[in-house]
């Protein structure tokens, strides 16, 4: 090799070796909540719950921008929630730009006139998006507790009697209630969304409560106490993931957050890949710019070194995207300059405790936790299937994410978009003729289907090369990438 090649070859062992170190870290620290997550189940409770005698009204907020399919279903539900309607201040916050509107106004008047006191909140500019909507709702809200439900969300009828105890205690802010999901069996895109999203509701957030690190509102299913909101800053609208920032603005300010793993909040998960990839990219972008933002006071802050550390890990967990897609492509080059470089495969082993770690914490949170009802074989098949298409999948996504968390690091603004919901339960449920579903391909998707031609090309190679190293490697990121071009243009609405 000449010096310009060698110095070449180093470099991408080098980009390829810090990708894969960061992803192995960050898969020990999930395994370190999981060990977390395990001691808070085998530890009984000592907290001694009682309702308040005098009922504290509660404000009850619900933004809701264009989901005229699950908007009637959001407010028949809320309102069975059992409290005194005279404590009870509904605020359907709904910045509609169609026909939901028009829903809204017809449901509030049927609800009024049964005395119930519910007001619809109309903003025409939708500024600031949801946090605008949340931030407004806030200059009338009577109540002294805020709780808030996305358009999906279907709360149980005990939520506000099974939450507001835990606020005797004044150092409490936030409590948050676990996300269950009334259509993870829909498809394959569901049902991979509830594996990911089972671990965050358990090992995740049970954990950092355990380890007392911090935590997060997770945006909608919980409750705060509006002393807490306001003392934190209120809702901000420059990042895209205002609950994420105010959680951590409030627990800086000292306040807490209450995790309950058994109480469940159901809701509807993306149904198609286009919302799917709309919630991601917010969530991703979103995440990074609340890091870039918040980092600096986490710092400073007077919090042990540890807790720092697992604070600045939570902020850039979106970061894992960019890791994943490097070391993707990057294997491809790194296959064929180990030999030049005397370099054996066996050097990346240490790989393989991040996978053992993650493969691990998502057994626990689904087989053990998620999945109790099943029976036993029933369950461990599942999981033998469903967690290499999860890697797969994740691989696939990282193009997109990564997008979206280099944006969000530059500080490039975008608009809040939602993710619109199609009232989808059962199997048999369709979204196909429904309006919100995009109409045109992105140039992502594309780039997205040649990577899974370039996949493809280094499993040709490396078979005609006898260089099988990274064999099961690239079929993953093939399959990933090819899934996610392939639901795509499926779910593209091309009329």
């Amino acid at each position: 090799m000449s010096e310009f090649l060698n110095i070449l070859a180093y470099i991408i062992i080098s980009i390829y070796s810090i990708a894969l170190i960061y992803i192995t870290i960050f898969c020990l620290l999930q395994f370190h909540l999981l060990y977390l997550y395990n001691k808070s189940r085998k530890q009984e409770s000592d907290e001694t719950l009682t309702y308040p005698k005098e009922l504290p009204v509660v404000t009850i907020q619900l933004p809701v921008f264009n989901e005229m399919y699950v908007v009637e279903r959001l407010i028949d539900n809320i309102v069975k929630i059992d409290y005194p309607k005279s404590k009870l201040d509904i605020q359907l916050l709904d910045d509609s730009t169609d026909e939901t509107l028009e829903i809204s106004k017809r449901k509030v008047k049927e609800y009024q006139s049964q005395g119930f006191n519910i007001q619809l909140i109309h903003r025409i500019d939708r500024s600031g998006y949801k946090a605008g909507a949340l931030k407004n709702g806030m200059l009338t809200a009577k109540g002294d507790f805020i709780a808030i439900f996305d358009a999906d969300f279907l709360p149980p009828v005990n939520f506000l009697k099974d939450t507001l105890p835990y606020f005797k205690n004044p150092k409490i802010g936030v409590v948050q209630t676990k996300w269950e999901h009334i259509n993870a069996n829909y498809s394959l895109i569901t049902e991979l969304q509830a594996f990911q999203l089972n671990v965050h509701f358990s090992v995740e957030q049970s954990g950092r409560q355990q380890g007392r690190y911090m935590l997060q509102f997770n945006g909608t299913g919980g409750i705060w106490r509006k002393s807490t909101i306001e003392d934190a800053g209120g809702w901000q609208p420059d990042t895209l993931t205002e609950d994420l920032d105010l959680s951590y603005r409030a627990q800086l300010n000292g306040w807490e957050i209450k995790y309950l793993e058994n109480i469940g909040s159901p809701a509807e998960l993306p149904a198609e890949m286009i919302g799917l990839k709309s919630q991601q990219h917010r969530w991703m972008k979103g995440g990074a710019e609340t890091a870039k933002k918040i980092l600096p006071a986490v710092w400073k802050s007077e919090i042990s070194f540890v807790k720092k550390f697992h604070a600045t890990l939570h902020l850039m967990a979106s970061a894992i995207f960019l890791f994943v897609f490097l070391i993707g492509v990057f294997s491809v080059p790194v296959l064929f300059v180990l030999e030049p470089l005397k370099i054996d495969a066996t050097y990346f082993a240490f790989c393989l405790t991040g996978l053992l770690s993650i493969i691990a914490v998502y057994y626990v949170a689904n087989v053990k936790v998620a999945w109790q009802d099943y029976p036993f074989p029933k369950m461990l098949f599942k999981f033998v299937v469903l967690f290499p298409l999860f890697l797969s999948l994740s691989m696939g996504l990282s193009l997109h994410n990564s997008i979206a968390v280099i944006q969000g690091w530059l500080g490039k603004k975008s608009a809040f978009i939602r993710t619109p919901k199609f009232n989808i339960k059962k199997v048999t449920d369709n979204f196909k003729k429904r309006e919100y579903r995009v109409k045109r391909i992105s140039w992502i998707t594309a780039i997205e289907g040649l990577l899974a031609v370039y996949f493809l090309a280094s499993i040709v190679l490396g078979i005609k090369t006898g260089n099988t190293s990274f064999i099961v490697f690239h079929l993953m990121l093939m399959l990933g990438y090819g899934l996610i071009f392939y639901y795509s243009m499926k779910h593209v609405s091309i009329k």
